[in-house]
């Protein structure tokens, strides 16, 4: 089996989308990330659901959880709203890291080290100059699991 076996559609967004749209696409469609395209539409990274969400949970409820705690609950629901006019692009790593791409022709092994390699739940497909779409964990796991 291969990527092209695994592959299916998948929405994308640009460094400009807000980073609200990007939480709301994630959440309504129940994906583990994004693909992030340039403007002809290639992929330039997976953008993983966990990245948007370190931008809007505040650093120290990051850095230190009993502070999270602290926050009544009221107001913990809303951190959500410190996405306010951010864009995707702020979500992004500042550091560039190996792509989850690859080509139709990868085996189920290959795409599986690649998943474990950059750490990503979804890989993006590319052919030539264009997306496929994506292969995620879940696909992965159903063919090699049989399930």
């Amino acid at each position: 089996m291969h990527a092209r076996d695994l592959v299916t559609d998948f929405p994308t967004v640009t460094v400009d989308t807000p980073a609200v749209e990007a939480a709301r696409l994630l959440a309504e469609r129940d994906l583990p990330g994004l693909i992030v395209v340039d403007r002809d539409g290639l992929p330039l990274c997976v953008l993983p659901g966990t990245q948007v969400l370190r931008l809007a949970v505040p650093r120290y409820c990051q850095d230190d959880p009993a502070l999270a705690r602290v926050v009544d609950e009221s107001h913990a629901d809303l951190f959500v709203r410190a996405l306010g006019g951010r864009t995707v692009r702020e979500c992004l790593p500042q550091q560039p890291r190996e792509l989850p791409i690859t080509d139709p022709d990868a085996t189920v092994l290959e795409i599986a080290a690649l998943m474990a390699r950059t750490r990503s739940p979804l890989l993006a497909v590319v052919e030539g100059p264009r997306l496929l779409g994506a292969v995620t964990l879940q696909t992965l796991l159903h063919s090699v699991l049989e399930v």
